[in-house]
C-alpha cells in the first residue's frame, strides 16, 4: 500500500537511528506483514528514511514492486501464483542479506509455509506483523480491491476469497488501526526492538 509519509518526526528518527547503527547486523532481514491495507509498504519506508538518517542504506523489497518488476506472465493472484512469488522475494531477500545488506521486505506474507521457510532459512530474521482489525481494513479499502470484490469484480482477495495465515510466531505485533498512529511511531517501534535483541 503505498500511502504518502508522514515527515515531521525527523529528530525522533534521528534519534533512533543513531543508536541503532551502533548494534546493527547487516544482513538482517526484517520481514513486515499483514493484510492488503495493513501499511506495511508506508511502515517500510519509514524506516528506511529512519537508517538512511544515519548512513545505513537497507534494501526495500515490496511484494508489488518486485512482482512489477520481474512481470512473469505466468504469475497470477491465485494461491499458487503467491505463494511462487512469495518464494522469489524471500529468496531475493537472502541473497541481500548473504551479500551484507540490510533488507526490509513489505509483503502480506499469506501462508504459513512461508513463515516457516523464513525462520529456518533466512539469517539475522526479525517477522513483525502489522495486525489490523477488518474493520478498519474494509474502511480503508486499499486499491478498491475490497469493494470490487463485493460488486463481483475481483477475485482473489486476501481475507475474502483467499485465505490468510496469521503468523503465529512474529517476533513483534504492531496494532495499526485507527485511531490513526504515524508511520515512523511505528516504524521507531520496530527499530528500538532490533536495537534491544541486538544488544
Amino acid at each position: 500500500m503505498n500511502e504518502s509519509i508522514v515527515t515531521d518526526s525527523e529528530p525522533e528518527l534521528e534519534a533512533v537511528g543513531s543508536a541503532l547503527a551502533k548494534s546493527l547486523n547487516f544482513g538482517d532481514i526484517i520481514f513486515l506483514e499483514g493484510e492488503l491495507g495493513a501499511g506495511k509498504t508506508t511502515v517500510a519506508q519509514a524506516a528506511a528514511r529512519c537508517l538512511r538518517l544515519k548512513g545505513v542504506h537497507p534494501v526495500v523489497l515490496d511484494g508489488d514492486a518486485v512482482r512489477d518488476a520481474v512481470r512473469d506472465p505466468h504469475t497470477g493472484h491465485d494461491r499458487v501464483s503467491r505463494l511462487a512469488n512469495a518464494y522469489r522475494i524471500c529468496r531475493l531477500a537472502k541473497l541481500l542479506a548473504d551479500q551484507g545488506h540490510l533488507v526490509l521486505v513489505a509483503t502480506m506474507s499469506l501462508f504459513s509455509e512461508i513463515h516457516q521457510w523464513n525462520r529456518e532459512q533466512l539469517p539475522n530474521y526479525l517477522e513483525i506483523y502489522l495486525k489490523v482489525d477488518w474493520e478498519s481494513l474494509v474502511a480503508r479499502d486499499a486499491r478498491g480491491l475490497y469493494s470490487q470484490f463485493d460488486q463481483g469484480n475481483a477475485d482473489n482477495i486476501a481475507g475474502l476469497d483467499l485465505d490468510f495465515d496469521e503468523p503465529s510466531k512474529p517476533d513483534l505485533v504492531l496494532e495499526n488501526q485507527e485511531p490513526f498512529v504515524k508511520p515512523e511511531k511505528l516504524a521507531e517501534k520496530i527499530l528500538d526492538h532490533l536495537q534491544v535483541i541486538r544488544n
